[in-house]
């Protein structure tokens, strides 16, 4: 069974911690997470309102290493 990747596409915590907190590669690792996913409702509201998953994805790489909301 293969293991579920954590994070942004499986990159150790620290550098999803300093992927995140920069707006832009959050921004875009974020709809690429979500769409890999399949979780498309969460792609668009990602682009509608970023700034609000901006902080819940910083929240939740930092707390479990990986996207949870929306995703």
């Amino acid at each position: 069974m293969a293991k579920k990747s954590k994070g942004y596409f499986g990159l150790s915590h620290l550098v999803s911690i300093i992927l995140a907190i920069i707006p832009v590669t959050s921004f875009i690792l974020g709809i690429i997470t979500r769409l890999t996913r399949g979780k498309i409702l969460g792609a668009l509201l990602n682009l509608i309102i970023f700034p609000l998953f901006w902080i819940v994805d910083i929240v939740t790489i930092i707390t479990k290493n990986d996207l949870t909301f929306l995703a």
